[in-house]
């Protein structure tokens, strides 16, 4: 009986950890299909990004209550996941609590700690589905959330606090069976949390305690691997998303917008005519975005790094005077986008057919990118550096450059600026007229 589980639970690993590597392929694969951008200099600050803002979550502790919330569940997350480790080597080799032998005193510490952990995790993950659910925050009321984007942020803290529940009762039942004596449940001593709750289940038969222990056991490390194999369908993606996220900020100030080499070009030519190629020479420039081809690998992995805490919506100008931009929004129909063409680009043929949609318009409208004011808050205010204005610069670039979209008093302003190196109606020779 003993070989048939392990057995199946080598089976479960493999499976786990296949499905998971061939999903993380695939999303690292719709990243690419953006073109490239060199995001390589200044390794010492990006490094100091990963710490402070993905692993530290600095930005969070500007409201701090929520940030020592948050802060609790990541940990834990974390933290108490490698214990998973010590299952899945008692799993393979067939052993009870393996590293109780080899870690000694320091075993009880750690255990310890994962309990104090669990039961944060549980506490601050019912605060967080009260806070979504029953005072039902502004930022998760908003429309963009209906559906399964709300679902799947209540089923992940649904989830958390059944793992940490089955964690805690393995360590109750397994101390339990310890106080009894019973079979390999050797005494490793009181747990803070199973050491008080262990002893109020020692009356109950060893076999109904086996099969408590056993249960949580294989259901908590299922739990695990279901989880793991979720991620890459949820929002909380984040958690393994934030570190290269961080990493590859972009470092230049907030404010500064990236000028498109070609149009330098043109305003050099419209000074040094001479300089201009000729006719033969021309060639046809692309400017900005219509759809995800056109954006840089690191606009895609903004998207798919989305928490979809709607912090940047809440802080969007626009937004908040009832203008339709809504930054999560952006972030969130990128990534659909991103989703859809990989399904059509990476089929049997390695080919994309034409679908007659485009990010631009098809899921994000002129309205929206029109009320963007530029003001960054948005970047500012993400937890783990996503740049929205990014996407929605290149895709207004688009709208005007390539369409020649723009309201009316905006095209006669290009136009005076193509023509006469102004957006006023003047000749640049009759400029200082009014001086006479």
């Amino acid at each position: 009986m003993q070989l048939i589980q392990q057995i199946l639970f080598i089976i479960l690993v493999i499976a786990a950890v296949w499905l998971f590597i061939k999903k993380i392929k695939e999303i690292r694969r719709n990243i690419l299909l953006g073109h490239d951008e060199d995001l390589s200099d200044r390794p010492a600050e990006r490094w100091k990004n990963v710490l402070l803002l993905a692993l530290g979550q600095k930005k969070m502790f500007r409201y701090p209550l929520v940030a020592i919330m948050h802060f609790v569940i990541y940990a834990g997350f974390i933290i108490i996941n490698i214990e998973v480790l010590e299952i899945v080597i008692d799993g393979i080799a067939g052993t009870h609590r393996i590293f109780a032998g080899t870690l000694g005193v320091s075993y009880s510490f750690i255990i310890n700690f994962f309990e104090i952990l669990a039961v944060g995790v549980i506490i601050v993950c019912i605060a967080f589905l009260t806070r979504r659910n029953i005072i039902k925050l502004k930022r998760f009321m908003k429309h963009d959330l209906d559906g399964w984007p709300r679902s799947d942020a209540n089923y992940i803290l649904i989830t958390e606090i059944i793992l940490m529940t089955l964690f805690l009762t393995m360590n109750s039942s397994d101390r339990a069976l310890q106080i009894q004596g019973y079979g390999h449940y050797h005494d490793y001593g009181n747990f803070v949390f199973s050491g008080i709750s262990g002893p109020l289940l020692r009356n109950l038969p060893s076999s109904t305690l086996v099969v408590m222990e056993r249960s949580c056991w294989w259901l908590h490390i299922i739990g695990i691997f279901a989880f793991l194999n979720y991620l890459p369908y949820s929002k909380h993606l984040h958690i393994l998303l934030a570190f290269p996220n961080a990493y590859y900020a972009r470092l230049e100030p907030k404010g500064k917008i990236e000028n498109m080499e070609n149009v330098q070009k043109e305003v050099t030519y419209m000074f040094k005519p001479e300089l201009a190629p000729v006719n033969g020479d021309a060639k046809t420039h692309k400017f900005g975005a219509k759809d995800v081809f056109d954006l840089s690998w690191k606009n895609l992995l903004d998207a798919y790094s989305c928490t979809e805490c709607g912090r940047c919506t809440m802080a969007c100008p626009a937004n908040q005077t009832g203008k339709l931009l809504n930054p999560r929004k952006i972030m969130m129909d990128t990534r659909d986008r991103v989703e859809e063409i990989g399904r059509n680009f990476f089929n049997k043929n390695r080919t994309f057919s034409e679908d007659g949609k485009s990010l631009l318009h098809n899921y994000i409208t002129t309205e929206e990118l029109r009320a963007c004011t530029t003001c960054n808050a948005c970047v500012e205010e993400c937890p783990v550096s996503i740049n929205p204005l990014s996407i929605i610069l290149e895709l207004r670039r688009s709208l005007i450059m390539e369409e020649s979209n723009a309201p009316q008093e905006w095209n006669t302003m290009f136009s005076n600026i193509e023509n006469n190196f102004a957006p006023w109606k003047f000749s640049p020779e009759e400029r200082d007229a009014w001086t006479i």
